[in-house]
């Protein structure tokens, strides 16, 4: 993502606590990649069979938890610049260069995949349904169109549906600024509570369409990262001093995590879980991370993060979007290249093969399509002098 500079005037100081409300956090970019490999080990697991066993196969089934990671960390970034807008920090950007930020950020890319897909994976299928739904990432909302390869790509789907909803939620709150600011972040996490009803609330859908997998079921994820952007903005609080001891922030990622594991959010494997236990994950899912994110965001400049900013570590994360994008394409080609059946076990080897081939399709994927398309972008807004943020 793009932003505006920084204004020269802001009207209030932070901390030298916080981290600084433009440019690249490398932290967080390191925390990408740890996040798209637990998106592998989850669907690995799932794959194999792994997240079938008594104990360990819940542990591996519920690193679907990634998910609110990537959530949080675009809530926090594409966030931050209204944030500091309504403490006269910053500017947001104008809307039209946001978006086409957006869609240059996700599209091409996404749409190779989708292409050479829907081509040549053999039970990818090729209705026009499953192509049009696809294309749009539409395909939660249009039934049996989540197709082998892509299945993953349902989150996709809800993240450009926030992107789309961010504006909006910016202008509505565009009032709340200066003394009015303290309220931004009572009205974000009223949102996120009331919320947890969504998979409460009978909506009738098609069959295989389930509503709590559209936008509103996933607002806490959202709100967590977008909660963090306002106290970024604030002189230091309780969450800056509880970001700080590292301990304490740690145990309560575990607590979270370690509770998701529990019958608490839902059933073992791919079970529907009961609307209670859909909102207890999500819940859970917010709480893990904000408390992972915290200490990158609020904790200070001055506190380094070895292995999340290691430049192994940071190179995964700027591949991972391709990591997300295509494991699944590779994990369907594993299998029978290994003459592995699908649900019969071989965990870690399918997992091992997986992640070592997902990494060069993805960095072959960010080298030829989307460092183009983004220096593209930045060439087309080089005279407003933009800094990279996400």
């Amino acid at each position: 993502m793009t932003t505006p500079p920084e204004s020269t005037a802001p009207t209030e100081s932070l901390p030298r606590s916080v981290v600084p409300l433009r440019g690249f956090i490398p932290s967080l970019e390191g925390m990408r990649a740890f996040a798209a490999i637990g998106i592998i080990v989850t669907h690995v697991a799932f794959q194999t069979g792994a997240a079938s066993s008594p104990i360990m196969g819940r542990i591996w089934g519920r690193f679907d938890l990634t998910v609110a990671i990537f959530f949080a960390l675009s809530g926090f970034l594409l966030w931050r610049p209204h944030a500091a807008q309504a403490r006269g920090q910053g500017h947001a950007p104008p809307v039209t260069r946001y978006l086409f930020s957006r869609a240059v950020r996700i599209l091409p890319a996404y749409w190779v995949v989708v292409t050479l897909v829907l081509l040549f994976l053999p039970n990818a299928g090729s209705s026009w349904r499953v192509w049009a739904s696809n294309l749009t990432l539409t395909q939660v909302f249009v039934p049996l169109t989540l197709t082998e390869g892509m299945t993953q790509m349902w989150s996709l789907s809800v993240e450009v549906a926030f992107y789309l909803m961010l504006p909006v939620v910016g202008l509505l709150m565009a009032g709340l600024r200066g003394e009015a600011a303290r309220y931004r972040i009572p009205v974000l996490l009223t949102a996120s509570i009331l919320s947890l009803s969504w998979a409460f609330i009978p909506i009738s859908t098609p069959d295989a369409i389930h509503h709590d997998n559209w936008l509103p079921g996933y607002i806490p994820w959202f709100a967590a990262g977008m909660i963090l952007a306002e106290y970024s903005t604030r002189q230091e609080t309780w969450l800056h001093r509880l970001a700080a001891r590292s301990r304490v922030i740690g145990a309560i990622a575990v607590a979270a995590f370690v509770a998701s594991v529990t019958p608490l959010a839902g059933p073992q494997g791919l079970v529907r879980p009961e609307p209670w236990q859909f909102e207890v994950k999500i819940a859970l899912g917010a709480v893990l991370a904000m408390a992972l994110l915290a200490p990158l965001v609020l904790a200070g400049e001055h506190r380094r993060h070895a292995i999340l900013e290691h430049p192994v570590t940071l190179a995964l994360g700027r591949w991972s979007y391709g990591i997300f994008i295509w494991h699944l394409v590779i994990l369907a080609m594993v299998f029978p290249v290994f003459g592995v059946i699908p649900f019969t076990g071989h965990f870690l080897l399918i997992l091992t093969v997986t992640v070592a081939l997902s990494i060069p399709v993805a960095a072959a994927s960010y080298a030829l399509v989307e460092e183009p398309a983004g220096r593209a972008l930045r060439n087309r807004f080089r005279a407003t002098g933009h800094s990279r943020a996400e």
